[in-house]
């Protein structure tokens, strides 16, 4: 199954799926069977998974050709390569501020020489002990997919230095953090707004590299499109349950209207 890094490479538009408060193996199921996924995104970030249901996860997606990454808070290195480690191809940085602390970031995520991660054979990407260290460790720094992203006012000023990161694959805004540090909370059409999504366009443009986002509706994602975004995420978990039960009680909108 090709991987997010891989089509992403391959100039291929991307769609993905946010997973956060309902990990459930049988919701991966659902998103995968009913198609047009790419991949999922795991939110580490605002919810807590434990390894079991990480690697829980990841092993539903691959089920149905879905490749996964995973949002986490750039605090603690371990993180990182626990999510590795448990089947993700992929770590992204939430709420970063400098280009310095991309860097440290992408060290986290790349063994030696490239950075520092901690050396264990004993998870998933490393076939559990039965893949020799050396093409181990060269495979996951070849392989593994780092993006970034950029969500307030000092990462949009340092984009361009941070795109240009040895390690870093995309970069990837966050709409709603980004206008609430822009001063213009939830307004995403705002010249604020579109003036920083220009300037990371343009960033990904100079380093050759693809940019990603968060999309709320046709016209937002016909926008980022417009400006070069290359994989877009339109939903997640929460979203497609309340979707769900408006569904519901559109279609049943008279017994709904029933008074008891």
């Amino acid at each position: 199954m090709p991987t997010l890094k891989q089509r992403l490479a391959a100039g291929e538009f991307v769609r993905i799926c946010g997973v956060g408060r309902m990990p459930h193996h049988n919701l991966i199921h659902i998103i995968g069977m009913s198609g047009g996924f790419h991949g999922l995104w795991f939110d580490l970030e605002h919810v807590g998974f434990s390894s079991q249901e990480l690697e829980i996860a990841t092993m539903a997606a691959r089920e149905h050709g879905m490749d996964t990454f995973c949002r986490v808070a750039p605090t603690d290195y371990a993180t990182v390569t626990r999510c590795l480690e448990a089947g993700s191809s992929g770590v992204m940085a939430a709420q970063i501020f400098t280009a310095a602390q991309a860097e440290e970031f992408v060290r986290w995520s790349k063994f030696a020489p490239r950075g520092w991660r901690g050396l264990n054979t004993g998870g998933w990407d490393a076939k559990f002990t039965m893949q020799p260290v050396v093409e181990f460790t060269r495979r996951a720094n070849e392989e593994s997919f780092v993006a970034i992203q950029i969500e307030t006012v000092s990462a949009v000023e340092q984009c361009e230095a941070i795109a240009a990161i040895d390690g870093v694959d995309a970069l990837f805004v966050g709409p709603s953090d980004l206008s609430q540090s822009l001063g213009v909370t939830g307004q995403f059409f705002q010249e604020k707004c579109l003036a920083a999504i220009d300037k990371v366009s343009q960033a990904c443009r100079n380093a050759g590299k693809p940019w990603s986002a968060v999309t709320f509706n046709p016209q937002h994602a016909e926008m980022l499109i417009s400006k070069g975004c290359r994989m877009l995420s339109p939903t997640n978990d929460i979203r497609l349950a309340v979707a769900g039960v408006n569904a519901v009680k559109q279609d049943f909108s008279e017994l709904f209207a029933k008074k008891v």
